[in-house]
Parts: C-alpha cells; sequence; structure tokens
C-alpha cells in the first residue's frame, strides 16, 4: 500500500510524558534531578547537592570538600528506603554519577520545550483512492489502509481493525517493553557495580597477601629471595587473570548497556510520533528490537569466592634445607598460620609436601 501526505493535528502524548517527569524526582527537594545526580548503593537517586544537605546534617563534623583537614568519611540513610548509606573521607563526591538519568533528563526537557501543535494538521491519504484518509488497519498485511482498499481494492478478503485501536495497542506494546528494558537496565547497572566491587576486592586481597609474603620472606636468608620472586609471579598471574575475566564481563555487560539505552532512546522519540500511520510504519520493527533485546542473556557473574585469594598463603616455619620447596597450599584460607606447610616423615624435617595450583585449576 502506497500513501500519500495530507495533514491534520494530532494531540501530543501529554500523559507519556507527565508519567515520565514522575520518575525523574528528587524525593528530598520534590523538583526534577539537578545534575551531576548520583546513585547510592541501594540504586535510589538523588541531586548530588542534595545528598550533600543530608548528609551534613547526618554527620554535622564531617569536613567538607576542599577542607585541608582528613575527614574519615560518614554515613547518612536513603530517603527513599532507609537503606544506610556508608560513605569514605571523599563524602557524596565518591559517589557515582547516573548517567542514563542525566541523559533521560536531557531528552525531556528537549522535548518538554519542543511544541505540541507546531505542525499544519496532517494526515495520510490513500494513493489509489486519493479522497480517502487512511483510517483501518489491515491486520492480515499488517499494514495501514482506507475504508474503499477494503470495500473493492487489495484488502476487500483481509480482517481490518480501526486504526486508532491498533494505534493504542501496539504502542502499549512498546511502551511496555521499554518498562522491561529500562527495570532491565537498572538490574545491569547493579551488576556492573557489585562486579566492580569484586575487581576492588580481588586488588585489595592480592595486595594483602603480598604484603604477607614480604614480611615473611624479610625473615629468611638470601636463599628465599629467588623463590620470593616466583611465588609473586604466580600470585601476579592469578591477580591478571581474575581480573581480566571480570573486567571482560563489565566491558560485556556495558556494552549491552549501553546499546539497551540507545534503544531505549530511540523507542521514546518514536512514542512522541503524533502521527498513527506514520508511528505505525516503524513501531513493528521497534517491538521487535525491544523483544529481542529484553531476552539476550549475558554472561554469568563470578561465582561466589571467586575474588578470593586465600589460597597464595605460606609459612615460614620449615627447615633451611627444604627453602626451595615452598609452594602455596590450596584450602590455605582459614587454616592456623603456624601450620600452613605439611612435612613428609616422623620428625617434620624428611621434606616439604608439594601442591603447586595452576592457573586454570584456581579459575575452576
Amino acid at each position: 500500500m502506497n500513501f500519500a501526505v495530507g495533514f491534520k493535528p494530532l494531540l501530543g502524548d501529554a500523559h507519556s510524558m507527565d508519567n515520565l517527569e514522575k520518575q525523574l524526582i528528587c524525593p528530598i527537594c520534590l523538583e526534577m534531578f539537578s545534575k551531576p545526580v548520583v546513585i547510592l548503593p541501594c540504586q535510589h537517586n538523588l541531586c548530588r547537592k542534595c545528598a550533600n544537605d543530608v548528609f551534613q546534617a547526618s554527620n554535622p563534623l564531617w569536613q567538607s570538600r576542599g577542607s585541608t583537614a582528613v575527614s574519615s568519611g560518614g554515613r547518612f540513610r536513603c530517603p527513599s528506603c532507609r537503606h544506610e548509606v556508608v560513605l569514605d573521607r571523599h563524602g557524596v563526591y565518591g559517589l557515582q554519577r547516573n548517567l542514563l538519568v542525566e541523559n533521560i533528563i536531557d531528552i525531556y526537557k528537549q522535548e518538554s520545550s519542543r511544541p505540541l501543535h507546531s505542525k499544519a494538521e496532517q494526515h495520510l491519504m490513500c494513493e489509489e483512492h486519493e479522497d480517502e484518509k487512511i483510517n483501518i488497519y489491515c491486520l492480515s498485511c499488517e499494514v495501514p489502509t482506507c475504508s474503499l482498499c477494503k470495500v473493492f481494492g487489495a484488502h476487500k478478503d483481509c480482517e481490518v481493525a480501526p486504526l486508532p485501536t491498533i494505534y493504542k495497542r501496539q504502542k502499549s506494546e512498546l511502551s511496555d517493553g521499554i518498562a522491561m528494558l529500562v527495570a532491565g537496565n537498572d538490574r545491569v547497572q547493579a551488576v556492573i557495580t557489585q562486579m566492580e566491587e569484586v575487581c576492588q576486592t580481588i586488588e585489595d586481597n592480592s595486595r594483602r597477601q603480598k604484603q604477607l609474603l614480604n614480611q615473611r620472606f624479610e625473615t629468611l636468608c638470601a636463599v628465599l629471595e629467588e623463590r620470593k620472586g616466583e611465588l609473586l609471579q604466580a600470585l601476579a598471574r592469578e591477580q591478571e587473570e581474575k581480573l581480566q575475566r571480570v573486567r571482560g564481563l563489565i566491558r560485556q555487560y556495558g556494552d549491552h548497556l549501553e546499546a539497551s539505552s540507545k534503544l531505549v532512546e530511540s523507542a521514546i522519540q518514536s512514542m512522541e510520533e503524533p502521527q498513527m500511520a506514520l508511528y505505525l510504519q516503524q513501531a513493528k520493527e521497534l517491538i521487535n528490537k525491544v523483544g529481542a533485546m529484553s531476552k539476550v542473556e549475558l554472561a554469568g557473574r563470578p561465582e561466589p569466592g571467586y575474588e578470593s585469594m586465600e589460597q597464595f598463603s605460606v609459612s615460614v616455619e620449615h627447615v633451611a634445607e627444604m627453602l626451595r620447596t615452598i609452594d602455596f597450599r590450596p584450602g590455605a584460607a582459614g587454616e592456623d598460620e603456624d601450620e600452613e606447610v605439611a612435612f613428609d616423615g616422623d620428625d617434620g624435617n624428611a621434606g616439604l609436601e608439594e601442591e603447586r595450583p595452576s592457573a586454570s585449576e584456581s579459575l575452576h
């Protein structure tokens, strides 16, 4: 079906914009979020200025940003869910910005400033019947058409429905899809935050184990220096392999989040199209894309305890002739530090029990 363009105004979907605006209200100042917008660990959002006001009220002795004194951080409760938020010495300036919400605010402000009735009245006209408006939708061919096409034309044997009915139905489908994507994006953002914390924990645990190794090797003679280097290299390899895996997952989740956000932006712009027929020409494709994006399965997160580096633990309680046999013991975490190395023989001096886990075994 080909269409000729005639014109008639369509009212903008002000209700959808009102609903969107309600989601962009700060629970403290009760106004639209003002940038920068920060996201709390509980996934609620606040204006950074409002968050700082609440934080300062809860921590009156905390030094303000730019002060020369060193602060130890503080805490306050989320005004939405009462979850306790613990901050470091940077205060609210250490909270992560929610760039997705800031971008949505920019889009909302642009759309709100656009006149709803700036165009002349428009309506699509049937090209085969030039005086007929496009006023029905062919369910069989999935295209808008006119009444004469149903009576005399190419769609006389097809099942049809009123154009507004299909318009509302498909717009509702797209709206539901957008809501699912937005909810999915929030979950992806939470997963990314958790995996970033996993990276930090891996680095902290690795640093702690390195310090323990250094402290113990300092009590030994020069022969331990060579072995110390080998053990540190093994630990560093394990750390690098784990970090590469988790960072790869972060990149994958981040790419998915970026693609999903762009699709949400495109869908929101499409929903503002006032022309039912024009909207329906592109709505089906968007609905399919949104549905496909909602079903994308992301790679699993690291298993519990993946960030642990406790298997890289050694003891210095052994005889000098056995120094070159020191190795990491799997399962040493939680054991007494004085019993981390096992010996063969009755007197404990016959030899050391050697068990060196490979990098692949540590990952699995």
